[in-house]
C-alpha cells in the first residue's frame, strides 16, 4: 500500500476508518441524508455552504482559533506541530482536542500537514478578526510599513488600533463637506485602508498582523469558568413541581375560559387587547401572564384558529385528550411544546420600529432560531451536575464562548430561563429532575422526571358553610368538569375555591339537572357534609325554575301554572319570541326552541327545555373545537441527530459505492436487459462459489437502473440472493435484469 499522503479531502476521507467516518456522520448529520452513493459525494455534501456554515457555527471560540491560524497561514497547509508556536498561550490538550474536533468534521483535513477545504475558507471571511491581504483588496501598501505606521498622528494610528481588533471593517464618519480631514479618509489616501465602497473600510491584513504584535491571532479564547450555584436536587424538585402545578392549572382555566367565549382572531392574526384584558381580569393575573399563557397553550397545539369559517381561538381536539391525562403527563406537553416552539414570548407587548406593539399569537413573534437557542442554552446547564446552576449572565457569556458565531442571536437568552422557570424546567439556573428529562428523552422522559412530584388528582371537593366548595388539590376531569357546571371558581392556586350561587344553580338547572340531582352530586362529591344553606339554596332555586316548559311546534311553552302563562303572554319583554296561547296550559312560537329559551331567560323567567318525549333536556350542547395541530419546530431530518445503527448503514453504502467505483474501472461482464449470456451465468456462480462480493449494474421492474455491490448467497432458478452492501439487507436480483457484473477484489473494498 502507498504511504503518499492524499492530494484530496476524497482521497483523505477514504483512509479514514469506519469509526472515523462514523463520528464523522454524528457530527454533521446533514450530509447522511440520503446516504452518499461513495466517498466522492460524501466529500461534495461536505462543501455545501450550508453545511459548512452549520458546522462552524457549533465550534467553540477556542477550535474557532486554532481554525484561524491554518487559515491564516502563508502556504497551503500546516503541520500541527507548528500550532504551539502560533498559539504559545494555549494547553498542549486545548489545541489537540481543537484538531480533533475540525478533523473529525472534515474541516480541516489531513494527518502530517493540515488543510483547509475552499469552502471553509469562503465560509470564514475574516479569520482572527484580520482583513484580506493587501493584494486581495488590491492595495499597494508603503515599501516600509513600520516607518509609516510611526508617522502617523494618535488619531490616525487610533482607528488601525481599533480595526486590529475584532472587526476589521469600518464605515467612513458622516462630516460636512467631503470629510477630507477625518482621520479615516487621511488614512485612504495614506494607502493604509482599502475602500469597500462608498461607506466602508478594511484594514489590510499585513498592518492588522503588525499592530497585534506578539499576539497575531488575538489573545487566547479560555473558557469562562462562572460561579455556579448550588442546591439540593430534592429542594429543586419540589420547587419545579410547584410551578409545574401552577402552570398545569392556569392553562387549564385559560382554555375552559376560551371554550365557554373564545378570542376573536385579528386581521393581523393573533388576540386582540380586549379579549387579553378579559382574560386577565378573569384569571385575576397580570396582562403580561394571560399572553403567556396564551402562548405556552399554542405552542403545546391545545390552541389553534377555529377554522376557515370560524376566526376564533378556540381549545383543539388535543386539548379533550390533555385534560384526561395525568399531571405529569400534561406538563410534559407544556414543556416539549415551549422547547420545540418556533415563537418568542417575550417580543409580545414590544414595539417595533413603526411604533406597533405586537400582540399575544401574532405571526411577528415567530423566530425560526428559537428552538435552536433554548436547547443550546439549556444544554449547557445539563452539562452540569445535579442542583447545580448559572445566572443568566454567566450562562450568556459562556454560550457566547461556546458558540461565539451564533453570538449575535443570544439577546432571547433572559427572557428564555425566566419561560423556563415558570414551567418549572429550571430552578434558580438549574435544570430539574424533569427538564434533564425533557432535554434528555424528549416528552417521555419529562413525564419521567416529574412523575412522583406532583399530586394525584383528587376526586372530592369539601364543602363549607359560607356555600363554597374547596378542592384540596387538582381535579379529575369529570368532577372538574361537572364543578365547572354548577360553581364559580372564587380562587385557584394549590387549593381551589369554587363558589356555589342561585346564578350558577340555575346555570345547572339550566342544562338539565334537577334538584334531587344536584342534592345527590353535593353529598357524593363533598367529604365533609353538605351545609344546609347549601340544601336550602338548591331547592328555592329550583323551586322556581321549570315552572315553564319550552319545546318545538317549531316550539312551545307550556305549564300547570295558568296565571304565570297570561303573565309571560302579556309581558312586552317576551314580544320578540312571537307567542300565543293554543291551549290553557300551553303557548306556542314560530320560533326556534333555543330563541325562545333565550328570549324567555332574558326577560327573567326561568324556563327549561324538553324533548318531545316531555323529558327535560338533560345533555348541554357539545363544545366547539379547532382542528388544531403540533406547533412546534420538529427537528427537520437533515438535521436530527443519526444513531448509531444509521450511521453504520451509511459508512457501508459509501464503502460498497467506493468497491463499485473500483470494480466499474477494471473489466466487467456487460449484457443485453433480459438476455442472459454463459459469461454472466459463470461470473456470478464463481462469485457464490468462492464467496466474492460483485458490481452488479441493475434494472428494476420500473426500469430504473442502478449500481451496487452485492455479496452473492445461491444462484438458483434464474435469481441471485445475496446481500446488498447499499442497503444493508438481503435482497433477491433476477438474473436477466442483470446489465453487468464485475468481481470486486478485496483490494478495491478497502
Amino acid at each position: 500500500m502507498s504511504t503518499e499522503a492524499p492530494a484530496t479531502l476524497a482521497a483523505w476521507l477514504r483512509t479514514r476508518s469506519d469509526e472515523q467516518l462514523s463520528a464523522l456522520l454524528a457530527a454533521r448529520p446533514d450530509v447522511a441524508r440520503p446516504a452518499p452513493s461513495d466517498v466522492v459525494a460524501l466529500a461534495s455534501r461536505l462543501a455545501v455552504p450550508v453545511s459548512v456554515d452549520r458546522a462552524l457555527d457549533e465550534l467553540d471560540a477556542a477550535t474557532l482559533q486554532v481554525l484561524d491560524v491554518v487559515l491564516l497561514a502563508p502556504t497551503d497547509g500546516m503541520p500541527p506541530d507548528e500550532l504551539v508556536a502560533a498559539l504559545p498561550g494555549v494547553p498542549d490538550a486545548v489545541l489537540g482536542a481543537a484538531v480533533d474536533t475540525l478533523t473529525t468534521r472534515a474541516l480541516l483535513w489531513g494527518d502530517d500537514v493540515l488543510h483547509a477545504p475552499d469552502p471553509v475558507r469562503r465560509a470564514v471571511r475574516h479569520p482572527a478578526g484580520l482583513g484580506r491581504r493587501a493584494v486581495d483588496l488590491r492595495l499597494q501598501l508603503p515599501a516600509d510599513l513600520p516607518a509609516a505606521l510611526a508617522e502617523l498622528a494618535p488619531e490616525e494610528r487610533g482607528v488601525l488600533e481599533r480595526l486590529a481588533g475584532d472587526r476589521p471593517v469600518g464605515h467612513l464618519p458622516d462630516v460636512p463637506g467631503n470629510g477630507a480631514g477625518s482621520p479615516a479618509r487621511r488614512l485612504l489616501q495614506r494607502g493604509l485602508l482599502a475602500r469597500i465602497d462608498a461607506l466602508n473600510v478594511e484594514l489590510p491584513r499585513e498592518i492588522g498582523l503588525l499592530l497585534r504584535g506578539d499576539l497575531p491571532y488575538g489573545p487566547p479564547r479560555h473558557r469562562p469558568e462562572p460561579a455556579l450555584t448550588s442546591k439540593e436536587p430534592q429542594v429543586l424538585d419540589r420547587q419545579a413541581a410547584g410551578a409545574a402545578l401552577e402552570s398545569v392549572g392556569r392553562v387549564g382555566e385559560l382554555l375552559a375560559l376560551l371554550e365557554e367565549e373564545p378570542a376573536g382572531l385579528l386581521r393581523s392574526g393573533g388576540v386582540g387587547v380586549r379579549d387579553q384584558k378579559r382574560l386577565a381580569k378573569t384569571l385575576k393575573v397580570p396582562e403580561a401572564e394571560a399572553a403567556w399563557l396564551l402562548e405556552l397553550a399554542f405552542a403545546a397545539g391545545l390552541l389553534d384558529v377555529g377554522g376557515p369559517h370560524r376566526d376564533e381561538w378556540l381549545p383543539t381536539r388535543a386539548y379533550d385528550v390533555w385534560r384526561e391525562q395525568d399531571l405529569a403527563d400534561r406538563w410534559a406537553v407544556l414543556a416539549a411544546g415551549w422547547l420545540e416552539g418556533v415563537r418568542l414570548p417575550s417580543l409580545v407587548g414590544v414595539r417595533d420600529v413603526a411604533g406597533k406593539s405586537a400582540n399575544p399569537l401574532s405571526p411577528d413573534l415567530v423566530r425560526h432560531t428559537a428552538p435552536a437557542i433554548r436547547r443550546s442554552a439549556l444544554a449547557v446547564l445539563l452539562e452540569l451536575p445535579p442542583g447545580s446552576g448559572l445566572a443568566a449572565d454567566d450562562l450568556t457569556a459562556l454560550l457566547r464562548w461556546r458558540t461565539p458565531r451564533r453570538a449575535d442571536r443570544l439577546a432571547p437568552v433572559p427572557d428564555m430561563l425566566a419561560e423556563a422557570a415558570r414551567l418549572g424546567v429550571v430552578v434558580a439556573g438549574a435544570l430539574s429532575t424533569g427538564g434533564r428529562g425533557l432535554l434528555s428523552a424528549g416528552e417521555d422522559g419529562a413525564t419521567d422526571g416529574m412523575r412522583g412530584l406532583l399530586p394525584a388528582p383528587v376526586d372530592h371537593v369539601l364543602a363549607q358553610p359560607d356555600l363554597s366548595l374547596v378542592a384540596p388539590g387538582p381535579l379529575v376531569a369529570e368532577l372538574a368538569d361537572t364543578l365547572s357546571v354548577v360553581a364559580d371558581v372564587e380562587s385557584s392556586g394549590g387549593a381551589t375555591v369554587f363558589r356555589v350561587s342561585e346564578a350558577s344553580v340555575r346555570r345547572a338547572l339550566d342544562v338539565g339537572w334537577s334538584a334531587s340531582d344536584l342534592h345527590d352530586f353535593f353529598a357524593k362529591a363533598s367529604r365533609t357534609p353538605v351545609p344546609q344553606a347549601l340544601d336550602y339554596l338548591v331547592d328555592d332555586v329550583a323551586r322556581q325554575h321549570g315552572r315553564l316548559r319550552v319545546g318545538s311546534i317549531e316550539s312551545y311553552v307550556r305549564s300547570d301554572d295558568h296565571g304565570l302563562l297570561s303573565q309571560v303572554l302579556g309581558d312586552r319583554r317576551t314580544a320578540p319570541a312571537e307567542l300565543r296561547r293554543l291551549a290553557p296550559g300551553v303557548l306556542v312560537s314560530g320560533l326556534g326552541a333555543d330563541e325562545v329559551l333565550t328570549v324567555l331567560r332574558e326577560a327573567g323567567y326561568a324556563p327549561a327545555g324538553e324533548n318531545p318525549g316531555g323529558a327535560v333536556l338533560t345533555r348541554p350542547p357539545s363544545k366547539p373545537r379547532a382542528a388544531g395541530r403540533r406547533t412546534g419546530a420538529d427537528p427537520s431530518p437533515a438535521a436530527r441527530p443519526l444513531t448509531a445503527d444509521e450511521r453504520a448503514a451509511v459508512v457501508r453504502e459509501v464503502r460498497a459505492g467506493d468497491a463499485a467505483l473500483a470494480a466499474r474501472r477494471g473489466e466487467a461482464v456487460r449484457q443485453v436487459p433480459g438476455v442472459t449470456t454463459a459469461s454472466t451465468l459463470e461470473l456470478l456462480s464463481r462469485a457464490v462459489r468462492e464467496g466474492v462480493p460483485v458490481w452488479l449494474g441493475y434494472v428494476d421492474a420500473q426500469g430504473s437502473g442502478s449500481q451496487r455491490v452485492v455479496q452473492p448467497v445461491s444462484l438458483v432458478g434464474g435469481f441471485l440472493q445475496g446481500y446488498d452492501e447499499r442497503r444493508g439487507e438481503n435482497r433477491t436480483f433476477a438474473v436477466h435484469r442483470i446489465t453487468s457484473v464485475a468481481l470486486v477484489e478485496p483490494d478495491d473494498a478497502t
